[in-house]
Order: C-alpha cells, then structure tokens, then sequence
C-alpha cells in the first residue's frame, strides 16, 4: 500500500472533470450550430414569405436580392437579368449607394465572371474572386471586393438571371451552407418570378383586349373616323411603351401617316415613310432602331416596330418607335402588338360595311324619292302646264295671257330643277363628299359665315356629271373668291348665287351692296378672269338690276 501525503488533494476526479467540461463545450457549440441554422431557416422562410407577397416583377427582384444578401451575411449583393440576346439586360445591386453607382459608372453587360454564370449556369465559390482566370478587373470607384458566390435563378428550364453575393462579413469565405441556402432562396425566387411574369402577361392582354374593345366601340357607335384613328396609335403607344406611335396608310407607291400619337408627333400627320418591309409579307418585325429608315421626328437610337393593319381600301400599317434610352420591348410586344393590329382591322373592316350598308340605305331612300318626284310632282307639274297653254288659247286678255305664259315658263324652270335634284339624287359617283354638289354647297356654307346670313343659292342642271373635274375645281375657287369678295368690300345684306350647267357653265353671283369702289385692289378679279382665259370663257363684273354688283363667269363645257 502507498502512504498518502499529508495535505495534499484526491487526483481522481481531475480527468473526469476535463472530459465533462469538453462535453459541455461541444455541447454548447452544437447548440449554437442549431440555434444559427434555425435562424437561417426561419430568416429563409420569412425571405420567401415576403418574395411571394408581391407581384410587382422590380420589388420582387429587389427583395430576392436583399433577402439573400442577409441568410449569408455579405456586404454586396446584386441580380442580373439575362435578356433575349443571352446577355445581361439589368442589373439590381444591393450595398451599393446611389453616389457609389454613380460614380461606378454603366451597370455591367455581362463580361467576366459574371459571364461565365450567364454560359455556364451553375453554382460558383471563389475565396477571391480576382484570381479567377475569368475575371476581367472592376471599373474605376468600385469598392474592392473578394469573396464569391453566385446560383442561377431558374424558371423550370429557363434561366431567368444570376445571383450574386459578394465580401463575407468578418473577412470569411461563403460554404457549401451558404451555397444551399442561397440555391434554395433562388428555387423559390424562380417560382414567385414566374408567377409574376405570368401575372403581368395576363395584365398585358388584359390591357390590350380592354383597348381592342374601347377602339371597337367607337368605331361601331359611328365615331369620326380620325378620332378613332388617333385613340388607336395612342393605345398603341401607351400599351408597348413606346415613345411615339404613327398609323400609315398607302398613297400611291409610299406611306403616309394618318394618325400620330406622342410627345410632339403632331409634325408627322402627312409626312411620308420609306417602304417598310419585313422578312414576311404581312407579319410584324422588329426594325432595330431608327437610324436610317424614319424621318427625323420619330428620334433616333429607339427599337422600332412595325405591324401590318387591314383597312379598306388597302393595308396599313402600324409604327410603334421606343425611346433612345428605354429599354428593349419584351418579347410579347410583337404578337401582342400583331393580335391587336389584328382586331382592330377586324373593328375597321365592319365600321366600313356598316357605313356601307347605311350609304346604301340613304341611296335607297335616294331613289324612292327620286321616283315620286319624277312619277307624281313632275307629272302633275307637266299636267299643269299643258292645261295652263290650253288655256292661253281662251284667254282674251293680252296681259292675262302673257301671265298665264310666264307662269308656263316657270312651270318649266321648276321641273327643269326638279329633274337636276333627281338625277342629283340618283347619282353619286366619286362618293358624296367629294362630289362637285357638295363642295359648292360647302363654300355657299362657309360664305354664310363670313356674310353674317346665307345666300340664297340656286343649281340648275347636271353638274356632278356634266363637269370635268379641272373645271369644277376652278369653279369652287371663284365661288369661294366672289363670296369673300362681297364679305370684305359689298357691305351687302343680300347675296344670290346661281348657277347653270348645259352646255357651258355660268355662275353668277349678285349682291344689293354698294358696287365696285374706284381704286379698290383687283387681285381677285384678275385671278377670277385668269381662271376663265384657262378655261376658254369670260367675266363680266357690271352692276346690279338696282345697286351692287353682278358677276358673271362663263365657261364653256368640253
């Protein structure tokens, strides 16, 4: 047996007492393994609780952005978009103030190692990010940056963009943890993204059948045609985001723009477009910019699009120009822009036959009363008139006679007039607008307005088929000149307009004002004996029956 020392302390307790302490500590550092991950998964959760609370595509990607940058602790975060071209179309940073971005300069494009996400999208951890052999250096004023992890953000099979998370707070590198948390952040970013991306092409096309339906109520309510025209470009434009919006139409062998929509666009209504051809007869294409083909109204450095539209009587075709600066359109503003281009030459097509179908209506109603003037009023009139010459026979007294003759004759000029407005009634040939009829009963109007009462106006013959059209056009003009005449210098309260077609054309225009004055300007006399000399014919300027003036211009028809 051994002899213990006086004094001195039991040894046995002293190495369980280590082992128990180790234990502990282990204990503890697991727990704090636990605590934090539980923290991580709760911060996760939470993360994609609040991606998934808004449909707005901008927040959605700011707060993907942020939510990760916060589950590792990194100083720097930042999400690229990768557009059509495969190449980064945005850029959303986080850490970043706007004087640092500033500063920085052009967001990047996709070079480097952020490149190499955007060929090769698969997770990637560097300790710094400067050795990488794909790494091409930062721009001047970036803050320095070292540590790397960057996870694609995957829609299905596409790939939407690039995550990327920069600088380790406490100097660290990111793990495999970090890796995980931040793949599963992205899974769940994918899906809320692709829930908003189908959420703002459902807001698009409801937009767009909310447009194609307010064009096609206008047009079937009988809207002025340029009214409908104009909404149609405006909508256009607001629903492409485009800067400018034109609708052309064919003239001849080049395009003129009808309608315009925009900030100062009104400089293009008539101004003409270079053919506009695209790889497919009839389909829409995307012109690249406006560098060479559009005038320069349109601006320059925008993406161009350009829609064919149905109208009658030849296609048009729609113009939608973006802004220098604004970003490219989305893939569906084409076939959006096509489907409605297309309803909307649809709405076009079945104004036009309804407009049709009404003309046709009034050219029956036209008719019918051209065959009771001509069946009964002129009957009845010429009935009138042979009893009345029957009469004269009878008539004894000289004066009596001569008034039942002269009433004759004024039988006649009645049914002479009558037998004009049938054949009026009957025919329209180039459209009634555009008929000689009509624009000399739109200067008699005008006139009106500038006399102060309506002439009284009086049209005997077949004008609308009897004369030529570079006669009528001479004809509106020394109306339109006679009236301002008697407006400006007759001081006139009477002014009778006639005018007759047989086989020459006489317009006569008298007034009761107070005459040609000595030494008053001629110029538009002159011009009005101008156009006569062209036309082989004559003005007489002399006076009135009592006062003012009677102007007579005559020209034959050949």
């Amino acid at each position: 047996m051994s002899a213990q020392v006086p004094g001195a302390k039991d040894p046995r307790p002293v190495l369980p007492q280590l082992q128990l302490d180790e234990l502990l500590g282990e204990l503890q550092s697991r727990l704090s393994v636990v605590m934090s991950t539980r923290d991580r998964v709760r911060g996760l959760l939470e993360a994609v609780l609040t991606i998934g609370s808004d449909l707005d595509l901008q927040t959605m990607l700011r707060r993907i952005t942020a939510g990760a940058v916060t589950l590792v602790d990194a100083r720097y975060g930042a999400l690229g978009v990768i557009g059509e071209d495969g190449k980064l179309a945005q850029f959303l940073t986080v850490g970043i103030d706007d004087r640092q971005a500033a500063a920085i300069g052009p967001l990047p494009r996709g070079h480097g190692i952020l490149g190499l996400l955007i060929r090769e999208p698969h997770p990637l951890r560097l300790d710094d990010l400067s050795q990488h052999k794909a790494a091409s250096g930062f721009p001047a004023n970036h803050p320095p940056m070292t540590s790397f992890l960057g996870v694609p953000v995957r829609v299905r099979e596409e790939v939407f963009g690039n995550l990327y998370l920069t600088d380790k707070r406490g100097g660290g590198s990111f793990d495999a943890e970090d890796e995980s948390v931040v793949l599963a952040l992205a899974a769940a970013a994918g899906v809320a993204i692709e829930n908003a991306r189908l959420y703002e092409a459902a807001r698009r096309r409801e937009h767009w059948l909310s447009a194609t339906a307010e064009v096609a109520t206008k047009l079937l309510s009988g809207s002025d045609r340029e009214d409908v025209l104009t909404m149609i470009v405006e909508r256009a434009r607001e629903l492409v985001g485009a800067d400018v919006a034109v609708l052309a139409v064919p003239r001849g062998e080049q395009l003129v723009v009808e309608a315009a929509a925009g900030a100062n666009s009104a400089p293009l209504l008539g101004s003409y477009l270079p053919d506009l051809t695209g790889p497919e007869d009839g389909m829409p294409f995307l012109l690249g910019d406006t560098s060479d083909p559009l005038p320069a109204g349109f601006g320059k450095g925008g993406q161009v699009l350009v829609v064919p539209v149905e109208m009658a009587p030849h296609p048009g075709v729609l113009v939608a120009v973006t802004a220098a600066d604004a970003p490219d359109p989305p893939s569906s503003a084409l076939p959006e822009l096509r489907a409605f281009a297309t309803q909307v030459g649809v709405a076009l097509a079945l104004a036009e036959h309804r407009r049709e179908a009404e003309r046709l209506s009034v050219y029956e109603d036209r008719d019918r009363i051209a065959r009771d003037l001509h069946d009964l009023v002129i009957q009845h009139l010429f009935a009138t008139g042979m009893q009345l010459e029957s009469a004269v026979r009878l008539v004894e007294h000289p004066d009596a006679a001569a008034r039942v003759r002269g009433a004759v004759d004024n039988l006649d000029a009645v049914i002479r007039e009558i037998r004009s407005t049938i054949y009026g009634l009957q025919s329209v040939p180039n459209g009634e607008r555009d008929s000689l009829r009509h624009r000399l009963l739109e200067v008699v109007d005008s006139g009106a307005e500038q006399l102060g009462f309506a002439p009284s106006f009086r049209l005997v013959g077949l004008v609308d088929t009897s004369v030529p059209p570079e006669l009528g056009e001479h004809v509106v003009a020394v109306l339109r000149e006679a009236l301002s005449n008697a407006a400006r210098h007759a001081a006139a309260r009477r002014v009778d307009v006639q005018i007759e077609v047989d086989d020459e054309l006489r317009l006569v225009v008298q007034d009761d004002g107070v005459g040609i004055t000595e030494g008053g300007r001629r110029s538009g006399l002159a011009n009005m004996a101008d156009r006569a000399a062209t036309c082989h014919g004559t003005l007489l300027i002399e006076a009135g029956d009592e006062h003012g003036t009677r102007l007579t211009w005559r020209v034959p028809i050949r």
